[in-house]
């Protein structure tokens, strides 16, 4: 689905202003080798809907829930709900305006990270 198709920010669902994103929350968000794969798939900067088979785990959808939360809530993922779907997309430009060379630094340790 394109990011053109996805509406602004849900109050349900809050993540930092850009200049709030804190770096050790990052890091401590990204010391998980399932969040790194996620992470992974989210690289190409567009949403990606919420489901298990998205990022190819082996993890129930709770746990994916929860996977989630922990990256929007450290300013790494955005969060966006159109009815009853949902869709995850990485926050590159914040996160490279806040930590310039982290996230690149981050995506290419971790491409051969498996969960």
């Amino acid at each position: 689905m394109s990011n053109s198709q996805w509406g602004e920010r849900s109050p349900a669902f809050p993540e930092p202003e850009p200049d709030r994103i804190d770096f050790v929350a990052v890091l401590k968000a990204l010391a998980d080798p399932v969040r790194l794969r996620i992470l992974r798939t989210l690289a190409d900067d567009r949403y990606h809907p919420c489901s298990v088979q998205e990022y190819d785990l082996d993890i129930h959808k709770s746990t994916l829930s929860h996977h989630f939360k922990t990256l929007r809530e450290a300013g790494i993922t955005s969060t966006r709900v159109r009815g009853r779907e949902h869709a995850v997309q990485l926050r590159r430009d914040d996160l490279d305006a806040r930590f310039p060379g982290m996230l690149g630094s981050v995506l290419a340790g971790a491409a051969d990270v498996d969960a």
